[in-house]
């Protein structure tokens, strides 16, 4: 290894630094997709010799990134069998005070993601949250945030229940030769999670009262839509003061363009053409008769006769997700209706309609559309769930015996590896077969709950994490902490998870598990601790991520239904920063007293 020292890092240690720098500047300031990024940072450690080939690659045979992926083909048999649905139709009810409601909402959501995936959780939640906030009188923004704060801390509450949990403990067991228990952060992860739910009761006045982005597509509110003249159309050549297009029953005409893209004069004496595209404001079931009975198409793309286009495809409501490539784009200057066969009827933006035409509006991220699309249209793979969110696809499930047994094959998967009858991959193992076998979920549908992408993230952080220990970084940053803060081994704690819990607003708190357990665990060690209850608080701490909307990504799901700002997450979120930290450090130290090394 490279002796030469600079500022105390050898080059391979700069080498890692600059990729570990460069990684997360291109995840934060680009579109690239994450999996990506980290297979390149691989390639990178792997090139210049920093790692060799079997440290390079170590991350796809890692214990926890083969659970991970196992678990996914789990979690499909639960929700094709409708347990969720199921809990959600009998925990919610009617609560008649908003600390009631915030009680009702955030513990059976923690408790299912205590097992589940946190974004399947909140996916199949927000749908659910806004309805029910229209019964409760309340604003779908006051119970959103709750949500995704219940989802994040509810999933440190078990191993399996967030990645970095895994991640965390898979090298501990790779360090030392002992596994953590699956239930080893469950008091301290119920404690921060009752400190949490008291919190957001006590702070709920912080929580904003924004109004739903879709009640701009109600009837009762205006929105815009295009249409299109087709060349066959019995009023091509006529003025359009002179058809029924001009003045609209329930709204009115404010835009039009040639077809060659060339605005024309809102005036009763403008020829109508062939390839015309009208915009319209008015309300959605006044514009949807009006393109019917006078032979207009949604304006998708230019068209020739209007058998061509099905105008009675579904509207569906979608979310611009962070990350999208559509940001920053007008659906006019892209080609994603043609690509994914949808129509761009209207576009809101914080619950208000834009009144520019839909297809010209530059998006944004959290934009609520609203599209025409095919009825078998799928939204849960391929490219467009990258790009949007749909809130009004999830998939009918029938309720019925299978999901009594799907329950029992996940509390006996947990039971089994909590009593140490065998470790948690084998329970995984059997508890994915066992679902399979009895058709909880088939084959197709456990490969599509996969998500490599997230494997991919995952290995990656555990090949990142090896590289910072074996370059010496993390020894380094070990003894310049314990020389900052002193000896104190609270003190320590406390500063590697203050620093843990808001690197984690900007990063994968996979990647940020990874990355601080070989400081937390030499740092510990250093002070002549075991490792084990740093461990714990680093978990914790790395899960805690509530200031930003892109700290997590169920903040990002119920980013857009809310109708947020990004200030909104801060408002809240740096408080609950501070308030979980401190509960952590607290709870910690008292179940899993400090032990000097033998």
């Amino acid at each position: 290894m490279e002796t030469e020292l600079f500022l105390g890092f050898n080059v391979y240690a700069w080498i890692t630094i600059i990729t570990v720098l460069g990684m997360f500047s291109t995840m934060l300031l680009t579109k690239l997709r994450a999996d990506v990024v980290f297979l390149a940072a691989i390639g990178v450690l792997y090139v210049t010799g920093v790692l060799d080939a079997k440290e390079a690659f170590s991350g796809f045979s890692s214990t926890s990134v083969v659970v991970i992926g196992v678990l996914f083909v789990v979690v499909a048999g639960l929700t094709y069998t409708g347990v969720l649905q199921w809990i959600v139709r009998h925990l919610l009810g009617q609560p008649n005070s908003y600390g009631k409601a915030v009680v009702r909402l955030m513990l059976p959501v923690a408790g299912l993601s205590s097992f589940l995936s946190n974004t399947t959780v909140v996916a199949m939640f927000v749908g659910i949250v806004k309805m029910w906030s229209r019964k409760l009188g309340v604003s779908p923004s006051k119970l959103l945030i709750p949500l995704s704060y219940a989802s994040g801390m509810g999933g440190v509450c078990t191993l399996i229940g967030t990645p970095p949990n895994l991640i965390i403990s898979g090298l501990y067991a790779d360090k030392t030769g002992e596994a953590m228990n699956v239930l080893a952060t469950t008091i301290p992860g119920l404690f921060c999670l009752f400190i949490g739910v008291l919190s957001v009761i006590a702070m709920r006045k912080l929580l904003p009262d924004r109004k739903a982005p879709e009640s701009a597509f109600e009837a009762t509110s205006e929105y815009t839509v295009e249409m299109l003249v087709p060349s066959d159309n019995k009023y091509i050549g006529k003025k359009i003061g002179d058809t029924d297009l001009f003045h609209v029953k329930g709204g009115s005409l404010i835009g039009m363009y040639h077809f060659d893209n060339v605005p024309a004069p809102i005036d009763k004496d403008e020829y109508l053409m062939g390839g015309d595209r009208l915009v319209y404001a008015g309300q959605i079931d006044e514009i949807l008769e009006l393109s019917m009975n006078h032979g207009l198409v949604s304006s998708d793309h230019h068209v020739f006769s209007l058998n061509e286009v099905n105008v009675h495809n579904p509207l569906r409501t979608a979310y611009v997700t962070f990350g999208s490539s559509l940001i920053g784009k007008t659906i006019a200057g892209s080609s994603f209706e043609e690509n994914n066969n949808v129509t761009l009827l209207a576009v809101a933006r914080r619950g208000e309609r834009i009144s520019e035409p839909p297809r010209q509006v530059v998006l944004k991220a959290g934009d609520t559309l609203l599209l025409s699309c095919p009825s078998k249209l799928d939204t849960t793979t391929g490219p467009l769930a990258t790009q949007l969110h749909f809130f009004d696809s999830d998939q009918v499930v029938n309720i019925g015996p299978k999901t009594l047994i799907s329950a029992i094959i996940m509390i006996a998967m947990v039971a089994l590896s909590a009593l140490g009858v065998m470790p948690l991959l084998q329970c995984a193992f059997i508890a994915a077969a066992v679902m399979l076998l009895l058709r909880c979920c088939n084959v197709e549908q456990a490969m599509k709950a996969i998500n490599w992408e997230i494997l991919m993230v995952f290995a990656g952080s555990v090949v990142l994490g090896l590289a910072i220990q074996k370059t010496g970084i993390a020894e380094r940053l070990a003894t310049g902490i314990l020389n900052v803060c002193g000896t104190n081994p609270l003190v320590v704690m406390t500063a590697i998870c203050f620093v843990g819990t808001f690197i984690t607003e900007f990063i994968s708190n996979t990647a940020a598990g990874a990355m601080f357990f070989p400081i937390m665990y030499e740092a510990a060690e250093k002070m002549g601790y075991e490792p084990y209850p740093f461990l714990i608080a680093l978990m914790v701490s790395v899960s805690s991520s509530f200031a930003t909307p892109i700290g997590s990504p169920t903040h990002m799901l119920v980013y857009g239904p809310g109708g947020y700002r990004f200030s909104d997450f801060m408002r809240i979120g740096l408080l609950m920063n501070i308030i979980i930290l401190a509960a952590n450090i607290f709870i910690v130290n008292i179940v899993y007293p400090l032990t000097p090394l033998p």
